[in-house]
């Protein structure tokens, strides 16, 4: 779902008569109206206090500065696994507060757990139908953010919403103008090269509804896309994680094949089975096979899916990247979205930016 903030915008002019930012109150002085992503009017209270999150919201609320005011989180937020960086970030706190849903792709909000909390607002990553079940069963206001990707302008407005209702208007412009710095520095890095210039390259071992070994892929990669590399999985017209035979990555040869370390165990029980395939590829013989770091996980992990981008702009056009050391750039992005360093815990983990050999 793409949302655009200019739409948004006019939205909210035509609903209230205002400014996005600044909503109008109401007749409760203590309370104002806002527009969520869906184009809800929401009264919300002027000051909020406690707050609790269903579907994926945990993690942007951590993003906008805010998940100390949490009192209630999903049980796929109090996993701690470094998959999730916001959940090991706010690990000891999520630890000690409710849980009020079940977290991923199919949450199931936990009702009378929210009711009994009572916080301040609900924030809701999750489907529109889901925010208005829960609006209307806990009788507390329930706001609805959605976004849906990386660079896309639904994170912005998402930012900017949350910073709006909860008072952390500078950590979220400070974290929206930084990401949005990042895009404009990944294409101005790239948007002369011709194309016939790029080399081609894949990405396998995507994760989507499960694990999968080198024939799980992705067209219109979002960190390929932001770099303008040459993904042999566009020509597919396709969008998004599918699979494909092996056949096919055969025809397309690759130049350059980026793996998710987290599945090379597949990748690699495949390689024992089926060596003539992984040897005949240019990429496996030139030794030109690298990490991609999984950044779906219970939503979308925008800072892992931006140092994706900078180390693939790195292996695929070293010149342009010169300058980048991917593990500091890494480091400088995390210490922005979640308020300190993060790659060692990936490293430790076994995800790390490096170049892969099958079969080890």
């Amino acid at each position: 779902m793409k949302i655009k903030l200019t739409a948004i915008v006019l939205i909210v002019f035509l609903l209230i008569g205002g400014c996005a930012q600044n909503p109008p109150t109401v007749s409760d002085t203590e309370s104002r109206v806002i527009t969520d992503v869906y184009g809800r009017q929401v009264k919300v209270p002027e000051k909020v206090e406690t707050i609790a999150a269903i579907g994926g919201a945990a993690r942007i609320l951590t993003y906008a500065g805010c998940a100390d005011k949490l009192v209630g989180v999903t049980d796929m937020d109090k996993k701690s696994i470094s998959e999730m960086p916001y959940s090991v970030v706010n690990a000891e706190h999520f630890a000690k507060i409710a849980s009020v849903g079940s977290g991923g792709a199919d949450d199931i909000p936990y009702i009378e757990e929210l009711v009994a909390l009572s916080p301040d607002v609900i924030f809701g990553l999750t489907d529109e139908n889901i925010i208005k079940n829960v609006a209307e069963k806990t009788g507390i206001p329930t706001v609805g953010i959605y976004p849906d990707g990386m660079f896309d302008e639904s994170f912005y407005f998402a930012l900017e919403l949350i910073g709006l209702i909860m008072g952390t208007q500078e950590q979220s412009l400070q974290v929206s103008d930084y990401i949005k710095d990042c895009q404009r520095d990944l294409n101005d890095r790239t948007k002369d090269i011709r194309d016939e210039s790029k080399p081609s390259v894949y990405t396998g071992a995507v994760n989507f509804r499960g694990s999968h070994g080198i024939e799980g892929t992705y067209a219109d990669y979002p960190p390929f896309t932001a770099i303008g590399a040459k993904n042999v999985a566009d020509e597919t017209a396709r969008a998004g994680a599918f699979i494909i035979d092996l056949e096919k990555i055969t025809v397309w040869n690759p130049d350059i094949i980026f793996l998710n370390p987290a599945n090379m165990d597949i990748v690699n029980e495949s390689y024992s089975k089926n060596k003539a395939f992984y040897q005949g590829l240019k990429a496996v013989q030139n030794k030109k096979i690298y990490t991609q770091i999984s950044y779906n996980y219970n939503w979308t992990n925008m800072e892992i899916a931006v140092a994706d981008a900078y180390y693939a702009g790195k292996v695929i056009y070293p010149e342009r990247f010169s300058d980048i050391d991917p593990i500091k750039k890494a480091d400088e992005i995390f210490t922005v979205m979640l308020g300190r360093p993060f790659y060692e815990n990936l490293a430790a983990d076994g995800s790390r930016f490096e170049k892969i050999a099958l079969g080890e």
